[in-house]
Formats: C-alpha cells, structure tokens, sequence
C-alpha cells in the first residue's frame, strides 16, 4: 500500500466494534506502530550467505505468487479454528473485510498465521506469520484497502464503503520472517480438523427424494437380499429332501 496512517491502528477484533451496539462482544487492545507493507522481511545480509539471500528471494517471490492467483486464505488462530477468508492483496498485505453481510472472523490477535493454497492443486502451499492491523474508517488506508475489497467484492448490490464504515471491520495481514512451511519443508502431521460446528441443521424436515434417501434404498436392498438368502436355502433344503426321499425309495425297493 503506498498511503500510511498518520496515526497509531487500533487493535481489536476482526468482528464489529462494541460502540457501534451490535453486540458481538469484542474489546480493544493496545495500539500497536504501523508496520511498513513490505511482506516478509527476507532482506538479507550483504555479508550473509548467498545461497540464504536466494532462498528468501524465492520466499518472498512465492509468497507474492501465492498472494495474487488466489483469493482465499486460511487464518490460524491460536485456540481457535482455522478461518477461511477471501482478501485482496496489496503491496505486501492481505486486505479482509468481517462483520454483518459479509465473511465471519473471530477476534484476531496482534498476530496469526496466515495458511495459503496452490491454485493449481489446491493444496498447502505456505504458511506465514502475519501482523494483524485493524484500519480505522476515514484514513487514507482504510479507503484505499476498502476500495480495492469493494472492487473484487462480488454481488455487491449496495453502498459497500458507507455499510463497511458503519458495520463492518476491515484488516490488513502483514506477513513477515520467512516461511513456516513450504515446498520441501512441510510438517509432518497431515493438518486434518474436525468440521466446524454450525446452526445449520435438517432434523425438523428432511427434503423428499426420488426412491427414498440413500440410507432408505441401503435399508430396502439388505431386506431384499435376506429375503432372496432365504428362499434361496428353502430350495436348497427342499432339493436336499427330495433327493434323500428318492434314496430311500430305491433302497426299499431292492
């Protein structure tokens, strides 16, 4: 981003602020110094190894890549879920926008990771550390943040900047120090989470389907296939008993 805020951020969550009455139960911290938007700091030492100043070369390069071809990222909070987010990025920082009408994000730390796919596989690419900065509404960098998220904001059908002013929260994640995970240098535990837990639910009315749910047409083909076992025994038995009848007979007979 290339406009600062003249005057320190204010921390606080990535939910809507307690004075503006909606009830969401976040609380302010400390304000915490601006950092400069130049993603991770792989600057290296001119003195330090060359092969180092490569790697975080490639790091930051990396990480830009990742940054633009996808629009969604995971933030990791500690003792929280991971939440995924769709964001904009822009001069080294992940723009986000929370809060009613739009994506849901938990209060977030002074700092989290930031989890980033490949577009082309889909899966785990990077894992940063990333600031979080909460920009206040009417700075020259909320404005900029919040009309680079309302121009890739899709279905947009109102007055965005004036509801994000009012309602919503928009932050800026600032990775920085290299990578904790990436190509080549993954943890070793596969990442796998339960299902988030939500209010949505079907116990009170279940859609009707065409031949009954799956688990119905599974209940029907067991009874059937017992039926059809057991008739298919009665004949074996039936055969068995005829066949010794005719045993029996012929030996009467001699």
């Amino acid at each position: 981003m290339t406009e600062r805020a003249t005057e320190p951020v204010t921390e606080q969550g990535a939910g809507t602020s307690p004075e503006k009455g909606t009830g969401t139960g976040t609380e302010q911290v400390p304000s915490a110094p601006t950092a400069p938007r130049t993603g991770p700091s792989t600057q290296a030492d001119p003195q330090a190894d060359p092969q180092s100043a490569a790697a975080a070369a490639s790091a930051t390069a990396l990480l830009g890549e990742a940054m633009a071809k996808s629009g969604l990222l995971w933030i990791e909070v500690a003792d929280d879920r991971t939440w995924p987010a769709w964001h904009v990025w822009d001069d080294g920082a992940a723009l986000v926008v929370s809060g009613p009408g739009e994506q849901p994000l938990p209060w977030l730390p002074k700092e989290v990771r930031v989890i980033l796919r490949s577009k082309d596989t889909g899966g785990r690419l990077l894992t940063v550390r990333a600031h979080v900065h909460v920009l206040e509404p009417g700075t020259p960098e909320w404005q900029r943040a919040a009309e680079l998220l309302r121009a890739s904001r899709l279905n947009s059908v109102d007055d965005s900047l004036t509801r994000w002013a009012a309602e919503c929260t928009v932050t800026a994640l600032v990775p920085f120090d290299s990578p904790l995970e990436s190509p080549g240098a993954y943890a070793a535990h596969d990442h796998r989470e339960p299902p988030a837990r939500t209010a949505a639910t079907t116990t009170s009315w279940r859609p009707w389907h065409w031949g009954g749910r799956g688990e119905e047409k599974a209940e029907r083909k067991r009874v059937k296939d017992e039926a059809k076992a057991a008739r298919n025994a009665a004949k074996e038995r039936a055969k068995l008993r005829k066949k010794r009848q005719r045993r029996g007979t012929r030996r009467r007979g001699r």
